[in-house]
């Protein structure tokens, strides 16, 4: 009988299916049956109006959960949308509605949820309690595509054409007629214009829509500088207090001392006009003040003393010529 035995390259190879097995469990611990995932539910749509798997599900905008699958399925009434989603910590009843909401303007989108009723949530939510966004990106995108199809001058000659047949009706019909007729040649004489506009509007949302992720940071960074001031709006307060209580102090320094330093405001501005009057005086002063201050440096350079010496204070040897 062979016994099983722990070799190194087996514990290696065990070790290492472990590690793969954890991993896979860590990217889908939502999906496991005791520690994630929370109540799984669906939802019927009849269009699914851009929601993807992994949008946030949200009970008056706090978030539960999230989508898991969105797909195509087949009921009494025809094709529709089925939208999986899981919740955590979320009591809902009988009648809980679902709707698609838009969350950010560049067209993100997440599921609602309406809880309503008595009881549990039981079986899929009927296309009778749901609902679905009007995407403004894709209905600007499909009008700048229909107005590119239309013949503007055929349209506004067929309006003409439909004026002056009506030409005899009552004065309301005829005036309304007559106000499309003009209505259409305003139109086709913007056509260019027009197209121009809806143009540039599909390129900005375009861009906007390629940006979505920068838009979205510096929306998160936004509020959390908003945060950040909401947080110091004591502290803002009490300097701003603070700022104005130092003002109101300084004016009633001001006011109260003002008959004294009035005086020497007054007597300081003498003192600054005979300087200013005296100015060449004191210049040339300061440059002839220069090599003394310069000398008297050198002399007391060497400490508490004076260094200093007299000339001629001793006579000097001078060594004899020769002669008698």
């Amino acid at each position: 009988m062979r016994h099983f035995t722990w070799t190194p390259a087996r514990i290696g190879i065990a070790g290492a299916v472990i590690g793969a097995l954890l991993l896979l469990a860590a990217f889908n611990i939502d999906d496991l049956p005791l520690v994630g995932g929370g109540d799984a539910h669906t939802a019927a749509f009849r269009d699914a109006s851009g929601l993807a798997p992994g949008n946030e599900v949200r009970i008056a905008g706090v978030k539960v959960g999230k989508v898991t699958a969105v797909e195509l399925a087949h009921g009494p009434s025809g094709p529709y949308v089925k939208v999986s989603f899981r919740t955590k910590g979320a009591e809902l009843g009988s009648q809980t509605g679902a709707t698609i909401r838009i969350k950010t303007v560049l067209g993100q989108k997440y599921l609602a949820l309406l809880p309503n009723g008595d009881g549990a949530l039981n079986g899929e939510i009927p296309l009778t309690r749901t609902s679905s966004p009007f995407d403004v990106l894709e209905a600007v995108q499909g009008l700048a595509g229909t107005l590119e199809q239309i013949d503007t001058t055929q349209l506004a000659n067929a309006f003409n054409v439909l004026s002056q047949t009506f030409q005899d009706t009552p004065a309301s019909v005829k005036a309304s007629l007559t106000g499309l007729s003009r209505l259409s040649q305003t139109v086709a004489q913007r056509d260019e214009q027009l197209r121009q506009l809806l143009s540039r509007a599909h390129n900005v949302t375009q861009v906007l829509a390629d940006r979505d992720e920068e838009f979205r940071k510096l929306l998160s960074d936004a509020n959390l500088l908003l945060a950040e001031v909401q947080k110091r709006r004591d502290a803002i307060h009490n300097l701003l207090t603070a700022t104005s209580e130092l003002a109101d102090q300084l004016s009633g320094l001001v006011s109260d001392n003002r008959d004294t330093l009035k005086p020497a405001l007054q007597k300081l501005r003498a003192v600054v006009a005979v300087l200013q009057k005296n100015r060449t005086q004191l210049e040339a002063t300061l440059t002839s003040l220069a090599p003394f201050v310069d000398a008297f440096a050198n002399v007391v350079g060497n400490g508490r003393w004076f260094d200093s010496y007299v000339d001629g204070l001793v006579q000097g040897y001078l060594p004899s010529t020769g002669g008698h």
